[in-house]
């Protein structure tokens, strides 16, 4: 294949086509019908950006992960080429770096600073915390009416309850930073309100590092007061740092138990087995299998080559725009059988929801644990969980950054 062949796409009418692209309606788990028929014939091709760009959207399980390891190709969202989502996203990256948008060794010198406290031994220690928030919201939704939405009554709350803890965020300002965040997440959203949001939440989080520089605390904000102190970050530097902390401790978990939930009430014979075990291995590979399944950073990971770079057989040039679409990665056949199943009984470890190399998510051992509690939790506590509407009438998140659903109704028997 050549940069020619990937003006014309299968399947469509236009030279090029649009990107992000368009879920089937009844289908809101699977990966947009175009992005499948490019994994499946042209798995390497140009897309047509928002801004009229015309980025690599690579969707192979393989290429993917290959490019996601190679020190050839950068986050830097500065750099010309760069695949932004939205003109907000661009003005932002401008305005205010963040160390996920950064090339080693500099990503590598700031990660450092905030990894301790999501190691794993330090995650494992938390599990009977989180187990004991779970188990108050569950008590929260039996105590009342035989109906919830479970976004707001659980699946927002707990990851959202675990991180203000772990950063030293007060909890009752959770209306404001989960405005914030979904304007900040939203690839609608204009360039003024994404900046007003971020701006905001910049600010909170630098008013709350003036206050652990003054009365520091056992929390992740005081360690980077720690580092303002020492002169090796500013504070604004460190505001940034906690914002990002606080968005992507939050939202990603949240959209996870929602819509996995969605996924599992949708597969009746995968619930049955979630809801009759009391194995942590179960769980752990029915965490793993959703997380696979359903990929909820569903806009692929933007990236640019700093030098020409063959992929198959297409030549990716310097200073182009890539996109790894782990969508349909996740859902390759040559690694995962029946792909467009679930099956919380596959080995799905090797997924890449959670991104690969350097940039990994720093974050997820700790989603892990939220999820594996919450999985392995709800579904025995309440077993006779049910939607309240049908799934094709759930309000899902086409637009944002993070998929899910803005609103999960259940009910149960009283």
């Amino acid at each position: 294949m050549t940069e020619t062949l990937a003006e014309t796409t299968p399947h469509s009418d236009e030279p090029i086509p649009a990107y992000p692209m368009p879920r089937a309606s009844g289908c809101p788990f699977d990966p947009p019908p175009a992005a499948q028929a490019l994994h499946d014939e042209l798995p390497v091709a140009k897309v047509r950006m928002w801004d009229g760009s015309t980025p690599w959207l690579v969707t192979r399980y393989g290429d993917g992960r290959a490019l996601l390891a190679d020190p050839r190709v950068s986050s830097q969202s500065t750099l010309p080429g760069f695949p932004h989502p939205n003109a907000g996203f661009r003005e932002n990256a401008e305005r205010r770096r963040s160390f996920i948008a950064m090339d080693d060794p500099e990503h590598a010198r700031i990660r450092r600073m905030v990894t301790a406290p999501f190691a794993i031994k330090r995650v494992e220690a938390l599990r009977p915390s989180i187990q004991k928030i779970t188990d108050e919201l569950i008590d929260g939704m039996l105590a009342g009416p035989n109906s919830a939405d479970l976004v707001s009554a659980l699946a927002l709350p707990l990851p959202s309850l675990v991180i203000c803890t772990l950063l030293g965020v007060p909890y009752e300002d959770h209306e404001f930073f989960q405005e914030k965040s979904s304007l900040m997440i939203n690839r609608y959203s204009s360039a003024e309100d994404m900046i007003g949001a971020s701006d905001a939440l910049t600010d909170y989080l630098d008013e709350l590092i003036g206050v652990k520089l003054a009365e520091p605390a056992d929390d992740m904000l005081s360690e980077l007061a720690t580092r303002v102190g020492s002169g090796e970050l500013t504070r604004r530097e460190a505001a940034s740092m906690g914002v990002l902390l606080l968005i992507a401790g939050h939202e990603t978990t949240a959209n996870m138990i929602a819509l996995g939930t969605v996924a599992l009430l949708e597969n009746p014979d995968q619930l049955a087995v979630l809801r009759e075990t009391d194995d942590p291995k179960v769980v752990a590979k029915a965490v793993e299998e959703l997380l696979r399944y359903l990929t909820i950073v569903h806009n692929g990971r933007g990236r640019v080559a700093l030098e020409d770079i063959e992929v198959g057989d297409a030549t990716i040039r310097a200073g182009d725009g890539i996109i790894i679409y782990t969508g349909t990665g996740n859902r390759d056949p040559e690694l995962f059988p029946e792909p467009d199943r679930l099956d919380i009984g596959r080995d799905a470890r090797r997924h890449m929801a959670f991104g690969f190399g350097v940039h990994q998510c720093l974050g997820q051992p700790l989603a892990r644990v939220e999820l594996q509690v919450v999985y392995g939790t709800l579904y025995r506590r309440i077993p006779t969980l049910r939607l309240a509407t049908g799934a094709g009438q759930l309000p899902y998140k086409h637009d944002g950054l993070v998929y899910g659903v803005y609103e999960l109704p259940v009910t149960w028997d009283a």
